[in-house]
């Protein structure tokens, strides 16, 4: 017979700090509590918390620093780094591709964030969704596509679906371009941006709510305005083309 294997509370404790990570509650840098604090969180001994930190450290997933604390790994979370990405961020093209492709993940992160968000989810949500106010008041259309990634972002955390809030966190600099040139196409049209916000409001009430499938639907329809637009100004522009070309073969 065998000797019965029993678990050990270190394995507990990194299995839960493993969970912070993959949900969104542990950020990538960021500092973990003491030692104590955490003994005290778990309700556990201070050598077992010390002993889980040594095998996550072991792991790659925190970094301890002297007389500093232990933080999260910045590497945990990592972009991804195909080049390919950074070609599509910076093709016109690629614009209606992403656009596509967040019509499927957002109308699902919103979608499970009113069905799943915390109240402390809702309310970082909500934080986030003001910041975009500010952001706007200061005319810069990169740091309103960032204030509106970081929306998008706590929304997915409030999804409680850890492939989701990853998979956009590794896609965080090709989407906030893609959402840097929308803001700087729309910009032409004074008229877009209360149309954004308004889209934005009704997106964060049903999300608010607790109604999943409104959220999805206002996700639905922000995303589809905006691609709606853009392919309309693209139009008008393939028709100035149009009209120059004509003009220079007659003169």
């Amino acid at each position: 017979m065998r000797r019965v294997q029993t678990r050990k509370i270190s394995d507990d404790i990194m299995e839960q700090l493993q969970a912070m990570m993959l949900d969104g509650s542990l950020e990538a840098g960021q500092k973990l509590a003491p030692e104590r604090a955490l003994a005290e969180q778990f309700e556990v001994s201070r050598p077992s918390v010390r002993e889980a930190i040594q095998k996550l450290e072991a792991k790659g997933l925190v970094i301890r620093k002297q007389g500093g604390g232990t933080f999260v790994s910045e590497n945990t979370f990592g972009e991804l780094s195909d080049p390919l990405f950074d070609l599509m961020a910076k093709n016109p093209n690629s614009q209606f591709e992403l656009l596509e492709f967040r019509l499927g993940i957002e109308g699902m992160a919103a979608y499970y964030a009113a069905m799943r968000g915390t109240p402390a989810d809702l309310k970082i949500i909500q934080n986030k969704y003001d910041a975009i106010g500010l952001a706007q008041i200061e005319n810069d259309y990169r740091l309103e596509a960032e204030a509106l990634y970081d929306f998008l972002k706590a929304i997915c955390i409030g999804s409680r679906n850890a492939v989701i809030l990853h998979l956009i966190k590794s896609m965080a600099s090709i989407i906030t371009v893609n959402l840097e040139q929308n803001i700087t196409a729309m910009a032409k049209n004074p008229g877009m941006f209360e149309k954004m916000r308004v889209y934005h409001s009704k997106l964060l009430a049903a999300i608010l709510a607790g109604k999943p499938q409104k959220a999805w639907s206002e996700s639905h329809n922000h995303l589809t305005f905006i691609e709606k637009e853009l392919m309309l100004q693209t139009q008008e522009q393939t028709s100035m083309l149009r009209s120059f070309g004509g003009l220079q073969r007659h003169t």
